[in-house]
């Protein structure tokens, strides 16, 4: 089981408000000159949140929700710092609940 770190927020503050997609592709471009691989994932509408576990938590952030989920808990910590009105925790998967860590309830578009 891996242990995966979550940056969590409503879809408007993260992809509207916050200057996040810079903030990935700029991620991107250093992972690839330094030949690292890519450990963090932008997912609307997660579907770890179904987990019975994460019911408090579903109910704190505001719908339409999307998570930055990552393998790196120190990227996540950074993450939380700069954009401070974020939930963060940790979840294991694959599991009983939470079968595929970065499986979405809709599509990306």
């Amino acid at each position: 089981m891996q242990t995966y770190y979550y940056v969590l927020a409503s879809q408007h503050f993260l992809l509207e408000e916050e200057p996040i997609h810079e903030v990935l592709k700029e991620r991107t471009r250093h992972y690839h000159e330094q030949e690292k691989q890519i450990d963090f994932w932008l997912v609307k509408q997660p579907a770890f949140l179904e987990a019975p576990e994460f019911a408090k938590i579903k109910a704190k952030c505001p719908k339409p929700y999307v998570a930055i989920i990552s393998t790196n808990s120190q990227f996540i910590t950074w993450l939380k710092l700069r954009l401070e009105y974020v939930i963060t925790g940790e979840f294991k998967a694959p599991s009983a609940t939470i079968p595929d860590a970065l499986a979405a309830l809709t599509t990306v578009s």
